[in-house]
């Protein structure tokens, strides 16, 4: 669980998007990390034993800084008002599949998969999906999944409007030949996150995404 005063934070911070205001609760920031950190690392200590190739992961290794790169973006609040954590075998650069938790207080959601991934990696996913379409409608189909998911998702900027290039209009596999992200998110509330079933939780969503994971990761691998 996380204590309230980190939601409170969070909330605070996207209220008050500014270094002044930020440098004057700095402690309040640190305090909020180290709470959501601790959270972080009982999720690797309990997942870490479904999934050993993340269990030798620390938390700070997961998180994202907090400072928003401005740089080419219109909107210039210099901090997120979110702390995100992903769970990477290979580290938060790698080019892998894993497992992804979002904190930010109305918005949460824990999740993963291959977000935008280089296109000769999802050259290789769509070939894996192609070669071997029906265990991999097992997986993304399965009722655990689609009960805790609601299946993969289709955000418009995630899917292709057409099946891509080098594949016909009617293979069977186009419908998930189409995405170009393949992920799966579900949200979590406020309320859960202050609840002591919140780690649960997360290693629960992880643990019905870690066979997509495990597929998509053999894909790039090939």
């Amino acid at each position: 669980m996380l204590q309230r005063s980190t939601l409170k934070f969070l909330k605070d911070l996207r209220k008050n998007n500014n270094k002044p205001w930020f440098d004057q609760h700095r402690d309040e920031y640190e305090r909020a990390r180290e709470d959501y950190l601790h959270m972080v690392q009982k999720v690797i200590d309990q997942f870490g034993k479904k999934e050993p190739a993340l269990a030798h992961l620390h938390a700070k290794e997961c998180l994202f800084r907090i400072n928003r790169d401005v740089r080419f973006s219109k909107d210039k609040s210099p901090y997120k008002s979110n702390m995100g954590a992903y769970f990477n075998q290979e580290g938060k650069k790698s080019n892998l599949a894993g497992y992804y938790f979002h904190f930010e207080p109305g918005r949460n959601f824990v999740g993963g998969g291959l977000w935008m991934p280089r296109p000769e990696d999802l050259a290789k996913i769509r070939q894996e999906i192609d070669y071997n379409l029906k265990d991999f409608k097992k997986l993304v189909e399965s009722k655990k999944f689609k009960d805790f998911y609601q299946g993969l998702s289709t955000d418009p900027e995630y899917v292709l409007t057409r099946v891509p290039k080098g594949y016909e209009a009617d293979n069977p596999a186009a419908p998930y030949l189409k995405f170009k992200s393949l992920v799966a998110t579900a949200p979590v509330t406020d309320e859960e996150l202050l609840s002591p079933n919140l780690v649960k939780k997360i290693v629960t969503g992880f643990t019905i995404l870690q066979p997509l994971v495990r597929f998509l990761n053999e894909g790039i691998r090939g």
